[in-house]
């Protein structure tokens, strides 16, 4: 009886540690592990997933588009900000800390909705409710020519559109003038599409621009507040347009970007736009995308951005200014943001 006794618990101890390491905790890993996902069909964006294992006690979820979440029931609604085709992976654990996986393939539809814009209707100073103006010269490190000012011979609304003009002139030192407009603490926004239709000037050494810089650049500085250019045109280059992005690492003449040529930007008007997702910055002119920047959680476009409207003269991308130069305009109907 006492050989049979020993052989019983020591059995017993055996099986037991299958199941519990030393702190007791139970190694079972997860099993049966099944995910579905319902996608509203209202274009919000909007997923409801659900998962469910056995001998699960949480799941990470990797959205596909470089979000991820913990999620301890199972059950969550994430709002994807585009449309597209995602690969959703979910990861079941145990308490021990063991995992099972599965991926599913969903297609998101996004309608996204005006929730911004300034369609240049009122003649006279541009909108000061939704426009301040940056003073002064140089273009604060490009080594620019211009003076920006804040007067109406250099940015006014009439006709339905701003006009940014750019002048030869000497004024406060500087041998040509003109504007630089930004909604900095008067609005700003994260993810979604900004779009500008304009006409852009024409000269040698002019460089327009529709911009945007991080809310947190006075904390943080450039290039660590991020940059994205929706649109610049160097007047010495006709007709090609710049969409680049800069960041640590990729700034200047190192910037992440991509290039298109197209006919008549200074004699007709184009819709230049910028699709922003937390996956990726879509450059577009007139409906057709250019250049995709992959875009990550480490970077930093994903924070607030405020919008920039200006025309440089020379500098280090406007280049030489030609001499027969007196003035130019960018003309912008309207810009708009959607979410």
């Amino acid at each position: 009886m006492r050989k049979i006794f020993i052989f019983i618990f020591f059995a017993g101890a055996l099986f037991s540690s299958c199941k519990k390491n030393n702190s007791g905790v139970n190694n079972t890993p997860p099993s049966n592990l099944v995910v579905n996902a319902v996608v509203r069909a209202d274009n919000s964006g909007n997923v409801d997933f659900t998962a469910s294992a056995t001998n699960a006690v949480s799941y990470e979820y990797d959205y596909g588009n470089g979000i991820f979440a913990t999620v301890p029931s199972g059950v969550v609604t994430y709002k994807y900000p585009a449309s597209g085709s995602y690969t959703v992976k979910v990861t079941a654990k145990s308490a021990g800390g063991q995992t099972v996986s599965k991926s599913i393939q969903i297609i998101v539809s996004v309608t996204l909705t005006l929730v911004w814009s300034d369609e240049f209707d009122a003649p006279g100073t541009p909108n000061p409710s939704k426009w301040g103006f940056d003073i002064g010269a140089g273009g604060w490190g490009n080594a620019e020519l211009q003076y920006y000012t804040n007067r109406l011979e250099n940015a006014s609304v009439s006709n339905g559109t701003l006009k940014i003009i750019a002048t030869k002139e000497n004024y406060m030192g500087s041998p040509y003038t003109s504007a630089r407009l930004l909604s900095r603490d008067k609005y700003s926004f994260k993810y979604g599409k900004i779009e500008a239709r304009a006409k852009l000037p024409a000269g040698g050494g002019t460089w327009p621009a529709i911009w945007m810089l991080g809310n947190n650049i006075n904390t943080v500085g450039w290039p660590a507040c991020g940059e994205i250019d929706v649109m610049e045109h160097v007047g010495n280059q006709l007709n090609k347009i710049f969409g680049t992005v800069h960041h640590p690492g990729h700034s200047g003449g190192n910037a992440d970007g991509g290039t298109v040529t197209i006919a008549n930007a200074t004699t007709e008007f184009h819709t230049y736009a910028a699709e922003w997702t937390t996956s990726s910055i879509k450059f577009s002119v007139d409906g057709a995308v250019f250049y995709t920047f992959a875009n990550s959680a480490p970077l930093p476009f994903n924070q607030n951005f405020f919008i920039i409207l200006n025309v440089a003269m020379g500098g280090n991308f406007g280049g030489t200014v030609d001499p027969a130069f007196t003035s130019a305009q960018m003309e912008i109907d309207y810009i708009r943001v959607y979410q």
